[in-house]
């Protein structure tokens, strides 16, 4: 049971890990966007509706991409152009994603989809314990292993990352030397709608291969919970987002093998697991974060 839950873990954390890695960025730049679980959604319906037109699950992925981004326009207009309340936008911009992919995902519910091959990695696939749990998963999952680390590269060691650090700790300084803050978080808030819309991809095209109303059932939110409590750092975000969907995975295992046990406390186990951890962290959750992002919590 162990390696099935290991298996599942990584296979169902892969969306909130991209999802997150785009939070982080947008976050960094001193805005929050709680619109990633509306992001999410619409990237998970676009990816799984184009996948089915087209015959063609890389297609799905990249209109999932685009629809990812495309909702966090949204709250990038309204936050950085109208200087609506930060958290208020992002709330309803994720319900708006919710009512929009209820409204047109009703068409493709229990249709099948074309779904992203299982990639074995020659040599470690067979690997005993490990090749199951590392190396038999999507390609989307393989990319994740490989954001990781070049998120923290980018971030602190390419001048684009000090950029985006400083529209977070020093918009002012940014406008001194010519460079708009604004426009910095613009492209900041894209890339993080499009990292949601992703991971919404994979969700629907590898890790679950079907479509229903709500399906993200909050890991946007979590991915956002997990970014903060995580100091806003990639590889701790991605210890989150594993832990988090082990939960999943565990409780999906105690119902296949008839624990006695009430369906709805198990389906409370992941999120109660987050909260745990999330209060074990507490004392440190806003410490080390954007100097922007500081005054947002503030008031």
């Amino acid at each position: 049971m162990i390696e099935q839950v290991l298996i599942g873990s990584v296979a169902g954390g892969t969306c909130i890990v991209f999802a997150g890695l785009g939070e982080i960025v947008a976050e960094r730049s001193g805005v929050i966007n709680l619109g990633t679980e509306g992001s999410m959604l619409c990237g998970a319906l676009a990816a799984y509706a184009v996948g089915i037109e087209t015959g063609s699950p890389w297609l799905g992925v990249l209109a999932g991409i685009a629809a990812g981004a495309a909702l966090a326009a949204v709250h990038a207009a309204l936050v950085l152009h109208r200087n609506a309340n930060q958290i208020a936008v992002g709330l309803v911009v994720s319900f708006l994603g919710i009512g929009i992919t209820a409204l047109f995902g009703q068409s493709y519910v229990g249709q099948g989809v074309v779904p992203l091959d299982t990639w074995d990695v020659p040599g470690l696939s067979s690997l005993p314990f490990l090749g199951p749990v590392l190396f038999e998963h999507d390609p989307l999952t393989y990319l994740s292993f490989l954001a990781v680390p070049l998120s923290v590269w980018a971030i602190w060691r390419t001048r684009a990352g000090l950029v985006l650090r400083a529209a977070g700790e020093g918009p002012e300084v940014l406008e001194i030397y010519g460079t708009s803050a604004r426009r910095v978080r613009w492209i900041a808030l894209l890339v993080g709608g499009a990292m949601a819309g992703l991971g919404g991809a994979q969700l629907s095209t590898a890790a679950t291969l079907n479509w229903s109303e709500q399906m993200t059932v909050g890991r946007g939110y979590v991915a956002v919970a997990l970014v903060i409590f995580a100091g806003w750092h990639p590889v701790k975000l991605l210890g989150g987002a594993y832990l988090f969907s082990g939960a999943i995975a565990l409780q999906l295992q105690l119902q296949a093998e008839g624990w006695e046990l009430s369906r709805y406390l198990l389906e409370s186990l992941p999120y109660v697991t987050v909260l745990v951890v999330l209060a074990l962290l507490s004392r440190r959750r806003i410490h080390g974060g954007p100097a922007a992002l500081e005054k947002v919590f503030e008031g």
